[in-house]
């Protein structure tokens, strides 16, 4: 039972969550469970039938309906004497600004993507309201406490990077499934479906085309005396076979690779074989927005053969362009939309037969499309509990709560680890080298000047890398750019004339030696950025013609004999067999991307009393060397995860 003064924390706190999907909706039963009286919760997302497996909360006729506002009536039917105050709509918006992040003691954050979390850790820092960070995936979760000032904020360490492909090997040269299944999103469907002005790297020159007036002409554009049937075919024919044709001619680059092989559709399907594609003949909706249904193709679990994929990939393209196609010209890839994730499956596996890659199922295909860990509905309800518990200590407002390190971060294991499926660590120091919570120094941007344009440097740097919404830039005295719904016409039509002219022609010309002055308003947030000129840069490795730098970066995993054990698997060397009282700072060794700046002193874990643990270990293993791995994801957070303990601890490793 909650102490007095936790009663009273908990009564008197006014609460801002943010998300209310898989955690959110755990968080919002558990904080109303454990007597808070007023909550409020952002969320612009709408229900869906695969949200349905573990977000409790909702039901089957609640299907498109906004998540705060069905959340909160669920919640109410069994606390309905609190106050829950629902938003549907982006966390981003203007007015979510910092004056009302300050009416909240405490902000809980249950969001699925890194850009809405640096958002709010900006605003929260601006209004001064303690942050508590969450995410999982799968079996692993964490939960993490940022209170500015006296702990690391979000940003304070680098978050890694969505992983990205050299376009030759999508293109050309593919060897992972991962790669076909690029090709087939990110080209493929984007070529056929999205917008027809957006640049493509796909070949669009048909062979028959190249000796006639024709080759001006996109080979993917439908042509008046097509019907679907022959449509379908001369896609399927270009990019399976007169491309794979194309590239064979390149005889440099399979030497030392295999080479695919050319894949036509009248050797797949005999001619007007797919008008035998299923029951051609329903008109129910399920048949016309799947094309398995059509095909009568049950189990997304099955590994389709080369003709099923010919067959599925026909079907969808043919019922994209009878039942969808006013929305031809603006579809973007949806992991949710049953008919683009058939079309890409299908796609895919038809390239990846060429380039003799083991073919998935649509399951399979599906997650790594739409970069899916499935979720696991108690591991979003343990982190909800731990996020609650985190958050009473907050509200406490106790000195002695950062003083003697009562706060923790928690990370779930998914397989135990000393015993332990609950990984307590102490909350970090905030980084002296932040750029968004701590005393800033410049940024250093280098470009080329007399190439780049400002809208690169937009687009690329301020809101991509920077994660700034409502820009404002300035060179010296010279406003540049700036977005706001108070703009002049006169204003907004310079700024976007501004936008077009690379930065060395600028009003106020932008080149090397020059710092410029970003700023987000809503954010409260502002850093500087040094501008070094350079000519030239490495297509593969820099593919954006620029490279920003000034943040603390990951340090180079140091190579050795040790293995490292992914994803906190369970060893008997993986935990420390010291008690609490007698452990040590350690140095903090990284890989992958790292969590910590070089050379920075973090305490290892503390257990609780009574804990019991394997004393099997040898007895001068009394110390031991953390490595942090921190997984990429994007369906719920970057994850932090201890991943190996290592042997020979007995001294201090100094990072370089």
């Amino acid at each position: 039972m909650a102490s007095l003064q936790h009663s009273q924390a908990i009564k008197g706190a006014k609460v801002l969550m943010v998300g209310a999907g898989g955690i959110g909706c755990e968080l919002l039963k558990t904080l109303a469970l454990s007597g808070f009286q007023d909550i409020h919760i952002i969320d612009m997302d709408t229900i869906e039938v695969s949200n349905l497996n573990r977000q409790f909360l909702f039901r089957q006729s609640h299907v498109g309906q906004s998540k705060a506002k069905v959340a909160r009536d669920a919640v109410l039917r069994f606390r309905p004497h609190i106050s829950i105050t629902p938003y549907h709509a982006n966390v981003k918006d203007s007015n979510f600004n910092v004056d009302f992040f300050k009416q909240f003691n405490v902000v809980l954050n249950g969001l699925d993507n890194l850009d809405a979390r640096r958002h709010v850790n900006r605003l929260c820092l601006a209004a001064e309201v303690p942050l508590v960070e969450s995410g999982t995936t799968g079996f692993l979760g964490q939960v993490t406490v940022h209170v500015k000032g006296k702990t690391e904020c979000y940003e304070c360490q680098p978050k890694p990077a969505p992983k990205t492909y050299p376009v030759c090997t999508i293109t050309s040269t593919p060897s992972k499934f991962v790669h076909c299944i690029v090709w087939a999103k990110e080209l493929l469907f984007a070529k056929l479906f999205g917008d027809k002005n957006q640049v493509n790297d796909l070949n669009v020159r048909s062979n028959d085309a190249c000796s006639s007036s024709e080759n001006t002409n996109d080979v993917f554009e439908w042509r008046d005396d097509e019907d679907f049937e022959q449509y379908g075919r001369r896609i399927y024919d270009h990019v399976f076979g007169y491309n794979i044709e194309l590239a064979l001619s390149d005889e440099e680059t399979w030497k030392k690779r295999n080479k695919p092989r050319p894949i036509y559709s009248r050797d797949v399907l005999p001619d007007k074989m797919t008008q035998q594609n299923g029951n051609v003949d329903k008109t129910d909706d399920l048949s016309s927005a799947s094309a398995m249904a059509s095909l009568g193709l049950k189990n997304p679990q099955d590994i389709w053969c080369l003709v099923e994929n010919t067959r599925v990939f026909l079907e969808a393209l043919k019922l994209f362009f009878t039942n969808r196609k006013k929305e031809i010209g603006n579809l973007s890839f949806d992991k949710d939309d049953q008919l683009a994730v058939e079309f890409v499956t299908a796609a895919a596996n038809i390239r990846a037969a060429s380039f003799n890659i083991p073919s998935h199922s649509l399951f399979e295909a599906k997650g790594i499309a739409g970069n899916i860990v499935h979720a696991v509905a108690t591991t979003n309800a343990i982190v909800a509990g731990l996020i609650v518990i985190e958050a009473i200590k907050v509200l406490k407002k106790d000195t002695d709560c950062y003083r003697e390190k009562l706060m923790r971060m928690t990370y779930c294991l998914e397989h135990p680890s000393k015993k332990m499926l609950l990984m307590p660590v102490e909350p970090f120091e905030p980084n002296k080298s932040c750029f968004v919570c701590s005393s800033q120094t410049p940024l250093s941007l280098e470009i080329n000047t007399h190439r780049s344009k400002l809208r690169d440097f937009v687009e690329k740097i301020v809101k991509a890398k920077l994660g700034m919404n409502s820009p404002l830039i300035m060179c010296g005295l010279a406003l540049l750019y700036e977005v706001g719904d108070d703009l002049e016409e006169d204003m907004i039509a310079n700024y976007t004339a501004n936008l077009e002219k690379v930065l060395s022609e600028l009003p106020s010309p932008v080149t090397g030696g020059k710092m410029l002055t970003v700023e987000d308003l809503q954010q409260e947030f502002t850093c500087n950025i040094y501008i070094k000129h350079r000519e030239e840069f490495d297509e593969e490795k820099e593919p954006d013609g620029m490279v920003l730098s000034g943040w603390t970066q990951a340090p180079p995993e140091k190579k050795d004999d040790k293995t490292s054990i992914g994803n906190g698997a369970s060893t008997s060397k993986s935990l420390p067999t010291e008690p609490m009282d007698a452990q040590k700072d350690i140095k903090v060794k990284e890989i992958s991307d790292g969590t910590a700046s070089p050379g920075k002193k973090r305490k290892l874990p503390e257990f609780s009393e009574g804990c019991t643990l394997d004393q099997s270990n040898e007895a001068d293993e009394t110390r031991n060397d953390k490595k942090i791995q921190k997984l990429d994801d994007d369906d719920d957070d970057d994850l932090v995860m201890l991943d190996h303990w290592g042997k020979d601890t007995s001294k201090k490793q100094r990072l370089q």
